[in-house]
């Protein structure tokens, strides 16, 4: 709560930060977008940039606002291209697919740092263990979509788990007939469609989260600061998992607080480190809630009415 009331209260000192880095910043945040929705394009197998664009934009913007995070944006997200003429069944797993490529790449990015480490640069304890932690996630991580991707037991183990957690509720129960199946006929499809781009796909990925990282550079260059580019990836990478935390809208909060605090270990000042939180929060997360509005209203104007009722 101290870390908290210090960030939220300082932000007449975004009136002091070089307004070139801050744009600059932007831009990195609008680059990211744009890796995530060609990554979501080859997922889910569609060819319109609109609509997945405006749907991933609203989805973002609700789970920001809403309590769920990631769930409540990709429920949105999925009725939103259901309505634009996307299958259900593949807008679902090539959603999970993305994210799930998103999060390994997310946990692979402290590897980047091991190079520093090993070369005697001087990393606090607490950022140097996030290296091998993140190493050791992303094997196995890694090792799981290896399973899920190429074999079809560990599949159809999973999806008579879930059938039968699903017969146990009446609503459910008649929808779960076939789910193992199912889930093999859907990794099959997108499977089919990463492997004629993969490699854009795992370029993408990489590009979203390097360009959200240099976004929090540009801030940090906003206040004055010339940060360690391996300890900040560091910080940035726990601030990141701190925001996949379902207990606020976004993250709000643990990213704010446990960036502060993760910069702080980084070598940045603590006054620096609370400005270039603010400003980096203010870019990556307020901003783009209006225009995830801005593009719900748009593709409400294109394709009319409410997002379509999920049938899968």
């Amino acid at each position: 709560m101290p870390s908290l009331l210090e960030v939220f209260t300082s932000w007449r000192s975004l009136l002091d930060v070089e307004i070139g880095w801050v744009a600059t910043a932007f831009v990195f945040v609008a680059a990211s977008f744009l890796a995530t929705w060609a990554l979501q394009r080859l997922a889910v197998g569609s060819k319109d940039w609109f609509a997945v664009a405006t749907s991933q934009l609203a989805g973002n913007a609700l789970g920001r606002i809403l309590p769920g995070g990631m769930a409540t944006a990709g429920a949105l997200q999925y009725r939103m291209l259901v309505r634009a003429g996307v299958p259900g069944g593949r807008v679902a797993s090539g959603v999970a697919a993305s994210s799930a490529l998103l999060f390994a790449t997310l946990l692979g990015l402290p590897v980047l740092a091991v190079p520093a480490v090993l070369s005697g640069t001087r990393i606090d304890d607490v950022l140097a263990r996030s290296v091998w932690f993140g190493a050791v996630a992303f094997l196995l991580v890694a090792a799981v979509a290896v399973m899920a991707f190429g074999f079809n037991r560990p599949l159809r183990f999973v999806g008579r788990i879930a059938g039968a957690l699903a017969g146990r509720i009446p609503s459910l129960g008649a929808r779960a007939d076939g789910l193992p199946e199912h889930l093999i006929r859907e990794r099959n499809a997108i499977r089919a469609s990463l492997g004629r781009g993969w490699k854009v796909a795992v370029v993408a990925s990489v590009a979203k989260w390097l360009f959200d990282y240099l976004a929090l550079v540009a801030s940090l260059f906003a206040v004055g600061v010339e940060p360690r580019p391996s300890a900040v990836l560091l910080a940035y990478v726990t601030a990141s998992l701190l925001g996949m935390l379902p207990f606020t809208p976004g993250g709000l909060g643990f990213v704010e607080a446990g960036l502060t605090a993760t910069l702080a270990l980084a070598g940045v000042g603590a006054g620096a480190a609370v400005v270039a939180t603010l400003t980096y929060r203010l870019v990556s997360f307020w901003l783009p809630i209006p225009a995830g509005l801005v593009a719900y209203g748009l593709f409400r104007r294109r394709y009319g009415g409410p997002p379509a009722t999920a049938t899968t």
